[in-house]
């Protein structure tokens, strides 16, 4: 199956008084059509930044990122953001509060110039995002549904450009948990009912356990492990991975792990692994004793397979 999103080993840096910053540090990441991706890892490793890079916000310092078999560049970005729409974690702030829900939906249709109906497109919107009958929230304002609702207003925004791929950021992280499960829900409907393909950023395995298809790890700007979801969760190989299942509730194999330390700098990435100063390997001397610490220390490593589509950036799993 050919993707529908790749991402061909992009880097993007930032520069501030002459110290770079590698924010995103050789990504390559695919997304088909009607597949849910999670990209999974703790704040600052990157995440954001390469969904704004992929949505066009930030221009990649190297690797390209293609759509749909087309390298995106500056002609074809309208038609682009079209077709690619962003979901914002606060529905709140990503919502006017003096325009009304039908405006809100309705903004997208009026910017890109769709042909066609434009109550009818709103109203379809509405319908599949689950707010019945959409009349009755058309002239509601934001402070007027629930945190849940908006929720829906804000995907049914992006749903009423007919988008082919959604890129979700945290999208259910300033919800009650009581209606998380039914923002979920409607996402992965919404990728089975109408072939749509998701990326969903998140630090939240457990998030991920429920709505992924296949999960990429990411750590210091680099992806150290990715896999089918069930693979990762039940077979992970990465210990930056183990660490973060660890304390998953749904996960009750691993013992739980606390990583010692800060997440690095991105303008001083550590020599070798950029996992090793933080690596319960190494702390707990099986890097030493396997014979790789030195390596550890001194080699970056890039992702190699293991079993099925399963790959892993770890000096102890290209030992074995």
């Amino acid at each position: 199956m050919n993707p529908l999103l790749s991402v061909e080993d992009v880097h993007v840096t930032f520069t501030r008084q002459g110290i770079v910053a590698r924010a995103v540090d050789g990504v390559s990441l695919d997304v088909a059509a009607g597949e849910v991706v999670a990209l999974v890892g703790e704040s600052g490793c990157g995440k954001t930044t390469l969904a704004r890079t992929i949505m066009g916000l930030e221009r990649p310092a190297a690797g390209i990122v293609n759509f749909d078999g087309h390298a995106i560049d500056r002609k074809r970005l309208r038609a682009y953001r079209r077709k690619v729409q962003l979901v914002f974690q606060d529905p709140t702030g990503a919502l006017n509060p003096r325009h009304t829900i039908y405006e809100a939906v309705a903004e997208g249709h009026r910017v890109h110039r769709l042909a066609g109906d434009e109550v009818a497109a709103v109203a379809g919107a509405l319908s599949r995002c689950g707010l019945r009958p959409p009349e009755r929230f058309f002239t509601r304002y934001p402070h007027e549904v629930s945190g849940g609702q908006r929720q829906r207003v804000v995907i049914a925004g992006a749903m009423v450009l007919k988008p082919q791929l959604l890129i979700a950021d945290e999208p259910v992280a300033s919800l009650d948990a009581s209606v998380r499960g039914e923002i979920l829900k409607l996402l992965r409907d919404l990728v089975d009912g109408q072939g749509l393909g998701l990326l969903v950023i998140t630090h939240d395995l457990g998030l991920a356990w429920n709505i992924a298809d296949r999960i990429a790890v990411m750590y210091l700007g680099r992806i150290v492990e990715i896999g089918p979801c069930e693979q990762i969760l039940e077979r992970p190989q990465h210990p930056y991975t183990k660490a973060l299942l660890s304390v998953v509730p749904e996960s009750k194999q691993l013992e739980q792990q606390i990583l010692v330390g800060e997440t690095p700098d991105p303008r001083n990435i550590p020599r070798g692994c950029r996992f090793h100063p933080r690596c319960p390997l190494v702390q707990h001397g099986e890097a030493e004793r396997a014979g790789i610490l030195n390596e550890c220390r001194t080699q970056d490593v890039a992702l190699a397979p293991t079993a099925g589509n399963h790959q892993v950036a770890c000096h102890a799993q290209v030992r074995r």
